[in-house]
């Protein structure tokens, strides 16, 4: 079972802006105001084009006679490649606010060059939002549901955290206001901005507990969120070591102490892919995407109820995008994006697993594999002999009630391996 396709991208080499050559394809972010909202550059790719391409709305804003108008299709990928094969023709497209923030002009930009392409940006909706709202923009965090399951607002949910969000349509609106009355952030103000910078630019305040679903919004909006925790609300932290009552699970989890030292020996890091081997729960996954920005996990899960379980905990704490492949390793691996690092949570007893983590591993990646039985520690240890890196066993206990006084519980010891896999080069630091 995948949930949602591998969305990590090959970001395009840095290149140069080309003095030389005019580019063939001018991306221009518009704003509800239109034609007159341009400055004299993108009104000037505009006149140039041979082909306009936009959303309907976005092409009837400005004065298109006599050129070829394309509206985009929902899907851009394949439209892009088409649009490729054309760079004979001056194109034009047309995008919202700024074309680099959640925009079109991210997908054009991990494809193209500075010699084929230019991005003439608009204001972007985000700062218009800011400046309506008095709000700083270096204090306000953005988020976008055009596109995106609305589950990704739950790790930003904080007691007095302002949110600037993208809507996909009308009833994003709604769809916030529920997540936040289900989380007990039901006094939260949520403001709806419709048609911003244009004639019929619209401001309405709802108290999210207080927003009548009989409430009709423009298509085009955006909102911005002043976040008020209840007391029934659950704050959730970024860091690692969630507890483990935050995840749905049937015993087969990685437990909160031990989680929190794989993941810090697993080092999350800004866009960095790491594969969760005998996911479980999917914890190691869901914390590691919690903790760094737009970091991506492959959890791997042979049984089909734990599958499903991962798929709902990813929902539930905010990285619905968290891969899920139910398939039992080490053949689940094969043909998989290559992990900046590992963690082996499960299945160590399965015959070359973990040598097939380790081949796979980038170089400077980390690997770090867990064990609570005999079998899978013993594999550890011939790990460890013919490898290196770092053996150690982890002994947690718990204060429980004893009848009527408190005592330790321990919990099953794990024994913890955990490497970086060496690379070219010196000065390195992993």
């Amino acid at each position: 079972m995948q949930t949602v396709e591998d969305a990590r991208t090959t970001r395009s080499p840095v290149a140069a802006p080309c003095v030389d050559t005019e580019p063939w394809l001018v991306v221009v972010g518009i704003g509800d105001d239109g034609w007159v909202g341009l400055g004299p550059e993108a009104r000037a790719a505009v006149e140039r084009a041979d082909v306009l391409v936009g959303g309907e709305r976005h092409l009837a804003l400005v004065p298109n006679e006599g050129k070829a108008c394309e509206s985009w299709p929902r899907d851009m990928r394949p439209f892009i490649d088409t649009l490729v094969q054309r760079q004979g023709a001056r194109i034009c497209v047309l995008a919202s606010g700024d074309p680099l923030l959640f925009g079109a002009g991210t997908l054009f930009a991990r494809r193209l060059g500075a010699s084929d392409l230019r991005i003439i940006p608009h204001v972007s909706t985000f700062a218009v939002v800011c400046a309506r709202m008095l709000w700083p923009q270096a204090e306000t965090a953005l988020l976008s549901v055009c596109g995106r399951p609305v589950e990704v607002l739950h790790q930003e949910l904080f007691d007095g955290a302002r949110l600037v969000i993208f809507s996909a349509d009308c009833q994003s609106p709604h769809k916030v206001a529920q997540l936040l009355r289900d989380r007990g952030f039901d006094a939260s103000r949520i403001t709806v901005l419709e048609h911003l910078g244009g004639s019929d630019e619209r401001l309405r305040s709802f108290q999210a507990d207080a927003l009548p679903a009989d409430t009709v919004f423009a298509d085009l909006n955006a909102l911005a969120v002043q976040c008020v925790a209840g007391s029934e609300a659950r704050i959730l932290s970024k860091s690692p070591g969630l507890p483990d009552d935050a995840f749905l699970h049937d015993g087969q989890i990685t437990k909160r102490e031990v989680r929190s030292s794989s993941l810090a020996l697993l080092s999350p890091r800004p866009g960095e892919l790491l594969w969760d081997v005998g996911a479980g729960s999917g914890s190691v996954g869901i914390e590691w995407m919690r903790a760094a920005a737009h970091a991506e996990a492959i959890a791997i899960e042979a049984r089909a109820d734990r599958a499903a379980r991962i798929v709902e905990n990813a929902r539930r704490l905010g990285v619905p995008r968290l891969r899920v492949v139910e398939a039992r390793a080490p053949e689940a691996l094969e043909g998989l994006t290559t992990p900046d690092a590992v963690f082996v949570g499960g299945g160590l007893t399965e015959p070359g697993l973990l040598e097939a983590c380790w081949t796979a591993l980038k170089p400077w990646g980390r690997l770090v594999a867990n064990a609570v039985t005999l079998e899978s520690e013993a594999v550890l240890l011939q790990a460890h002999a013919e490898q290196g890196g770092d053996l150690v066993r982890l002994a947690v206990a718990r204060a429980e009630p004893v009848g009527g006084f408190t005592g330790w519980r321990p919990a099953m010891p794990v024994t913890q391996w955990s490497i970086v896999k060496p690379g070219p080069g010196a000065g390195h630091t992993p």
